[in-house]
């Protein structure tokens, strides 16, 4: 099995590869950092690695992709319950983490192992794992979802799926060794680890880590050379509603060759106010912690707001029936379920061959769980989550996304999520959360009902409004409806 990183030793030394802050590494420190720490954990069974937003975070679990040893990233938020249930599902052997960082109770009897970025006592990283019993399907990371019911499941990703999906998405947003990407995002899951930190580096790029998101520093690192900026929606929301008192941050967004959005959708709203300060279009992809990268909008093609793009190379995607029969009108109107299949699919759930066999059909897709439409062209769109965002109203299949963008295209609506609650007539009616641009004078329910009516179709107006100070959200900025409760 080739190495994930040939940049470690082919690039010039003095290249940058990681900063966080002031802290910073090139390609040649790195790889003396990494190949010393994976000297000392190669032939662990698994590594948990305490995934701070730091340069530490980095090394260990590059350390470990070097030496062949999963790695399990941690949520520095979790609470002990959760770290628990994933220390005892995936039994790490030791946990990997900056020296001054403070650990929890449930890693108390877990050995620890200190990450030092100075210690440059390497072996040559060719040396580090014997490459022979490293294959493509080998793990390389055991990633636990957020699991909307019952614990967190631990995805094993093979290290066929990591170089799957950047070498995918390389080819979609001409992505090269000469990008500088600039992100703030957690390094515990797929979005800010694997596309933000092991991108660059497979590309032979560099990664500059705000640590902590703000308009002023996306502003001073596209000032400063950075190419690309990866972000959730709700980073765009901030960056949109500042961008009319802040001239400098527009003029630097407009350098950027390329603004990824990703892990939920970006609202149509925020897409139009981003492009008419800068002139630059937002890039929207879709993936999930068990499939990578499925779809993105490409460098080369169209950026259509509220699209995910088209399939990357290699996966193949269709839209399903509920029955399982495949959707072959791509009409812009049908919905369906996404099934994908292709290398960049994780192998399987630690520990859980049920929900393994489930999550997959007998002829190898998996099921996203995730309803869309596709174009004639192929993009597709997001319309919500089988299990909360596809609402039956009436005899129709209604995707709350389209109604969320609808809703936010109303200048007295700030934020909207739109779910779906039993109905006696209907099956089930579509209900609109709302937080209002002014809280002393929100808008009326007839008329955002109206106003979605006008845009979409009558049947997917709100038949309920609700009104909130806030909307819940994890911390990859998606909403969670399941907190959202009805009267």
């Amino acid at each position: 099995m080739s190495s994930l990183f040939p940049a470690l030793t082919d690039s010039p030394a003095e290249r940058p590869a990681l900063r966080f802050g002031e802290r910073s590494l090139t390609y040649a420190e790195l790889a003396a950092t990494a190949g010393a720490l994976a000297g000392r954990i190669r032939g662990a069974g698994r590594v948990a690695v305490w995934a701070t937003p730091t340069l530490e975070t980095a090394v260990g679990v590059v350390a470990a992709l070097l030496a062949g040893v999963p790695a399990v990233p941690l949520n520095p938020k979790s609470g002990d319950s959760e770290l628990g249930h994933i220390l005892r599902d995936s039994e790490p052997a030791l946990v990997l983490t900056a020296p001054d960082s403070e650990l929890p109770a449930a890693l108390g009897d877990l050995e620890r192992v200190e990450v030092d970025v100075r210690d440059t006592a390497q072996s040559p990283v060719s040396d580090v794992a014997d490459l022979a019993r490293i294959t493509a399907d080998s793990p390389a990371l055991v990633v636990y979802t957020s699991g909307t019911t019952g614990p967190p499941k631990g995805a094993v990703i093979p290290r066929r799926a990591i170089a799957a999906t950047l070498d995918a998405l390389a080819d979609a947003w001409q992505w090269t060794g000469d990008d500088v990407l600039v992100h703030a995002l957690p390094l515990f899951h797929v979005h800010g680890l694997i596309l933000g930190i092991l991108g660059p580096l497979r590309r032979g790029g560099s990664v500059r880590h705000l640590g902590r998101f703000t308009a002023e520093g996306v502003t001073q690192e596209l000032n400063e050379g950075a190419t690309m900026l990866f972000g959730v929606p709700t980073m765009y929301h901030r960056l949109a509603e500042a961008l009319p008192d802040d001239p400098a941050l527009s003029k630097a967004l407009g350098r950027a060759r390329l603004l990824v959005s990703g892990s939920a959708a970006l609202p149509v709203h925020d897409h139009e106010r981003i492009a008419a300060a800068t002139g630059r279009r937002v890039i929207e992809r879709y993936g999930m912690t068990e499939t990578l990268m499925n779809t993105s909008v490409r460098a080369d093609g169209e950026p259509r707001a509220g699209t995910v793009g088209v399939p990357l190379p290699g996966v193949e995607l269709r839209l399903v029936e509920e029955d399982g029969s495949a959707i072959t009108a791509y009409d812009g109107e049908s919905v369906g379920e996404i099934q994908v299949r292709g290398p960049n699919l994780f192998t399987e759930y630690l520990n859980r061959p049920d929900a393994t066999a489930a999550a997959f059909t007998g002829d190898g897709w998996f099921r996203t769980g995730d309803m869309a439409v596709r174009d004639a062209d192929g993009y597709v769109r997001i319309v919500g989550r089988k299990a909360t965002d596809l609402i039956k109203s009436g005899g129709y299949k209604i995707g709350a996304g389209e109604i969320e963008n609808a809703l936010l295209e109303h200048p007295a609506v700030r934020e909207a999520a739109v779910t779906g609650e039993p109905d006696d007539d209907l099956g089930e009616r579509v209900v609109a959360w709302i937080v209002p641009a002014d809280p002393e004078s929100p808008p009326g329910a007839g008329e955002l009902a109206d106003h979605v009516a006008g845009r979409l179709a009558p049947h997917k107006r709100p038949r309920v409004v609700h009104f909130l100070d806030a909307l819940p959200r994890n911390d990859m900025g998606k909403i969670m409806k399941r907190a959202l409760k009805h009267d």
